[in-house]
């Protein structure tokens, strides 16, 4: 029986992605079930999905990096930035190669990207797509990203559509048909993202990911061994381990001191910092396991608490019974 867990799903193109949380749901027969990032109807790729208690990581997310594979059409506007837009205008193309990597190198790094008008971010309590839809504009603050790296992977400047493909690493709230338009008009001709595709969410990988339409035939014991643990997504926290009795308390909303807790190993960002500002709980936070129950169970995140020389629950992810 499957009451917790995540599933690495491939979406396909002309489906949202809470239509892959409904299909989850049904399948499953699980109501709560959410998933990490939402990927536009168009796009496919890595989709985490999570279920029950395992929703909880969502919010621990922010510093994970995410991958995608795109290509984009030179010489062409639309409103949406992408080719399922309508159409603004058109442009004689007359760049190179060397032009185009040239474009795209000053994209990589910590740089101020404005969100599309067609996207769900709120202003004013109202999503943009929804100004756009009623053909009004707002005033969109412009919003701090990190690059990883972009590599272009083919040019071809000889056809009528003149298309440039290329991967990019980046950070969590990054537009990628925003890179498209912003590099077209680096490059002075504008541009239009044509595909889009996610290849890998922190942990979970394109090669790794299941077809929402296999899912819809799997049984649950077909399912069950695709499930990646919580705890397993949150590889970027330390890890402490406890006794049970600690482990008990600390799961009743305790704190667990300092000296009740064996590191073994620190939260990745203990001694380095994220590209972009984070919380102090990926500085100070861990996975606290404990053998309850029988078995060693995750219990929740703990923060150590410098003041009080413990760790203070940030979330439980452990109920008994």
């Amino acid at each position: 029986m499957i009451t917790n867990g995540i599933l690495n799903i491939n979406k396909p193109q002309n489906m949202t992605s809470h239509d892959v949380v409904a299909i989850c749901r049904r399948v499953l027969g699980i109501k709560k079930i959410g998933h990490t990032g939402t990927l536009d109807p168009m796009a496919t790729g890595v989709l985490p999905v999570c279920i029950n208690r395992s929703t909880k990581i969502i919010e621990y997310l922010d510093t994970d990096i995410k991958k995608y594979s795109c290509t984009m059409q030179l010489g062409l506007q639309t409103d949406t930035q992408d080719i399922w837009g309508t159409e603004i205008s058109r442009n004689d193309v007359e760049t190179s190669e060397e032009a185009i990597k040239a474009a795209f190198s000053k994209f990589v790094g910590i740089i101020d990207q404005k969100p599309p008008m067609y996207s769900a971010i709120k202003v004013n309590g109202k999503r943009l797509y929804e100004y756009a839809r009623e053909g009004k504009t707002v005033d969109v603050k412009s919003r701090k990203i990190f690059i990883k790296s972009i590599d272009v992977e083919d040019v071809d400047l000889e056809g009528d559509e003149k298309t440039v493909t290329f991967s990019v690493e980046c950070s969590k709230g990054t537009y990628i048909r925003t890179i498209c338009q912003d590099v077209g008009n680096e490059i002075g001709c504008s541009a239009t993202m044509t595909r889009l595709e996610r290849t890998a969410s922190g942990i979970f990988t394109i090669d790794k990911a299941v077809d929402i339409e296999t899912l819809r035939n799997m049984s649950t014991e077909e399912i069950e061994p695709l499930l990646y643990k919580a705890e397993d997504a949150l590889d970027k926290f330390g890890i402490i381990k406890t006794g049970e009795f600690s482990g008990l308390k600390f799961i009743n909303g305790n704190p667990l001191p300092k000296h009740k807790g064996e590191i073994i190993s620190e939260p990745y960002y203990a001694d380095r910092d994220f590209y972009l500002p984070v919380s102090d709980t990926y500085r100070k936070g861990y996975r606290i396991f404990a053998p309850v129950d029988g078995e060693e169970q995750f219990l929740g995140i703990g923060v150590f608490d410098d003041d009080n020389k413990h760790y203070k629950a940030d979330k439980i992810f452990h109920i008994r019974g």
